[in-house]
Parts: structure tokens; C-alpha cells; sequence
């Protein structure tokens, strides 16, 4: 079934869209339906035309269905005119359908204010990720009489939000020493390494020093 011009051009003098205020599956039925409108002829259809064109690689994943546009279709081609309200048709005869370039300008402004939004809109319902380090820690004990599983529990133990403690190991540094290296992962904004390597010299029954031997950004 093919689409009449006027009826489109007249519908869209007061509308952005077929169906609503954003793309949606209305338009993509309609628009597959209509070859490339001669702006100085319909220039409402040409600006709808150029813009929904720009939503060909999104046709599948625009809202909505074909059902309105099938329905507008329809009522175009058995009536000739757009299916808005009689009292809507009567004020569109009022309306220059050639307008003016301003109005074209206004309409085209007004198109992108309302994509900008809907990305604002879209943007803001995706929670942002937390950046987050992985780890490695080094935790020395005084000497070799140093109880090595009490020194790892203590520092275990520390509980931060933000912070989730990973694999451990002994690492020999001789003397029959042996230090804790032990894997971590951070949240940047919740956890302050230097506050952290603070609670661990708390433990001085165990602990000599610490140091971060390795840090990497995830």
C-alpha cells in the first residue's frame, strides 16, 4: 500500500513524528512506505523524512509498533487526509505548507532539543561504575618467631567498605622470615590505602611495616 503525500505533509505540519513525541516503530512503517519527499513541495515531510532516516541503523530497537502507523496508512488512503480531528484539519488548511526557512530552523532546533534530552534521560539511567584497584600488599612480621596466621587473620579483619580481600601467600625474605603478600581489590573513592596500611601497624604484636608492592586500575 502505497502512502498519500498530502495526507503525510498535512499530518506532519503539527507533529514531529507519525505517532507520540519520539521515534518509534509508527514511523519506521510509514517512512519504509515513502520515497525521498521534494522539500519545496512537502517540506514537513522532507524534515520528518531527513530525520527518521538518521534512525535506519535503530530501526529495530525504537519503541512501540506498527500498529499506529498502519492505522495512519489506512485512514490516509481511504479518506486523502491525515486522520486528526476534523477541528485539526480545519486549522491546518490555515497553516503555510511551504513555510518559512525560520520555521524550518525552529523545527529543526526544537527536533534536536528533544534527541538531547532523550540521550540526557537515557544517559542518567546507567549507573556509573566505580573505579576499582587490585592490590598486592606486602605485611612484614617482627622476626621468625612472628605467629604467621595470626598476622594474616588480624589483618583480614579489617573491614572497609569498599575493600574485598583476595588470595594470600608466605614469601620467603630470609633469615627464615617469611612476609604475608596478599591480594586486594579497592574501591578508589571509598578506601585510602594510607588509611589502610595506618590500621595494620595498629596490630604490633604481629606487624613491622607494610608496603603496596603492586597496583593495578581495573
Amino acid at each position: 500500500m502505497s502512502i498519500n503525500p498530502d495526507a503525510l505533509e498535512k499530518h506532519l505540519t503539527t507533529r514531529s513524528y507519525v505517532e507520540g513525541y519520539t521515534p518509534s516503530q509508527a514511523d519506521v512503517h510509514v517512512y519504509k512506505l515513502t520515497t525521498a519527499p521534494t522539500p519545496s513541495t512537502y517540506p514537513h515531510t522532507a524534515r520528518w523524512y531527513s530525520h527518521i532516516t538518521s534512525y535506519c541503523a535503530e530501526f529495530d530497537t525504537l519503541p512501540g509498533t506498527s500498529t499506529a502507523g498502519q492505522a495512519f496508512v489506512q485512514a490516509a488512503a481511504a479518506s486523502g487526509t491525515s486522520p486528526a480531528s476534523a477541528a485539526e484539519a480545519e486549522e491546518e488548511e490555515e497553516i503555510d505548507l511551504f513555510g518559512e526557512d525560520d520555521e524550518v530552523d525552529a523545527e529543526a532546533e526544537r527536533i534536536k532539543a528533544e534527541r538531547v534530552a532523550a540521550y540526557n534521560v537515557k544517559k542518567a539511567g546507567k549507573p556509573k561504575a566505580a573505579a576499582k584497584s587490585v592490590v598486592t600488599l606486602e605485611v612484614k612480621p617482627w622476626d621468625d618467631e612472628t605467629d604467621m596466621q595470626a598476622l594474616e587473620e588480624s589483618v583480614r579483619s579489617i573491614e572497609m567498605e569498599g575493600l574485598v580481600w583476595g588470595a594470600s601467600k608466605l614469601v620467603a625474605i630470609g633469615y627464615g622470615i617469611k612476609k604475608l603478600q596478599i591480594t586486594l581489590v579497592v574501591e578508589d573513592e571509598l578506601v585510602s590505602l594510607d588509611d589502610l596500611q595506618e590500621k595494620l601497624v595498629e596490630f604490633e604484636d604481629y606487624i613491622q611495616s607494610s608496603d603496596i608492592a603492586a597496583m593495578q586500575k581495573l
